[in-house]
């Protein structure tokens, strides 16, 4: 419980930083800023929506894992600047997000397969390679997203890389850099339906969420 506590202060003091830079940016009438920043706040309530819409209980370290990816990504990259600034951060941010979906992945399939409406029970490995090709999945569609955005409104959210200023090694890089992530998540989540024991942080979590939702784990339990 108070590992939870602190999880959440972390994610208020994430969120309150987002709410002091969204003033400032208003006070200095930087509205294209201010917009975007507004919508990054928003963003950051959406765990805490789906857990009251739709019943589902996330770990703690889940939702603050997610609340600071967009944190540093779009505030501290986009807004901030630091994808200029520091040449790695583009590179750290997209390993991050392999790990984040990842997780959402294997959760989501896991939920998926234990739930006694859907009448489907699929085999560990199977659970492992959907989470696999969920992140990899999402952060190709990141990648057109971004040349979608630098083709049709002139942004430069594919970085030149190496001195290639057509962000094509930008691009592959990150989705090498994906994958990697995703590949480490779901080596981990594979040993745990196959152990079903708590010796990773991902097994932990996996374990909390399972305990902290009975109701979609009653096929085997």
């Amino acid at each position: 419980m108070r590992e939870h506590m602190i999880h959440r202060r972390l994610t208020f003091a994430l969120q309150a930083i987002l709410v002091v830079g969204f003033i400032a940016e208003v006070w200095a009438k930087q509205w294209f800023t201010a917009v975007i920043t507004s919508g990054i706040i928003l963003i950051t309530f959406a765990p805490l929506l789906l857990e009251k819409k739709l019943r589902v209980f996330i770990p703690p370290e889940v939702i603050l894992l997610s609340i600071t990816f967009v944190f540093a990504s779009l505030f501290l990259g986009e807004v901030r600047g630091y994808y200029e600034r520091y040449w790695w951060w583009d590179i750290a941010l997209h390993a991050g997000s392999g790990f984040l979906l990842g997780i959402i992945g294997f959760l989501l399939m896991h939920l998926l397969n234990e739930t006694e409406e859907i009448g489907v029970h699929m085999k560990p490995g199977f659970v492992a390679f959907f989470a696999f090709l969920f992140a990899v999945g999402i952060g190709a569609l990141w990648e057109i997203f971004e040349f979608g955005m630098d083709s049709f409104f002139a942004m430069n959210m594919q970085k030149e890389m190496f001195g290639d200023p057509s962000g094509l090694t930008d691009t592959m890089w990150d989705l090498i850099v994906d994958t990697l992530g995703a590949l480490i998540i779901t080596v981990l989540g594979y040993g745990y339906l196959k152990t079903a024991r708590n010796e990773s942080f991902l097994e932990r979590w996996i374990h909390a969420f399972i305990k902290s939702n009975p109701r979609f784990f009653n096929r085997h339990r």
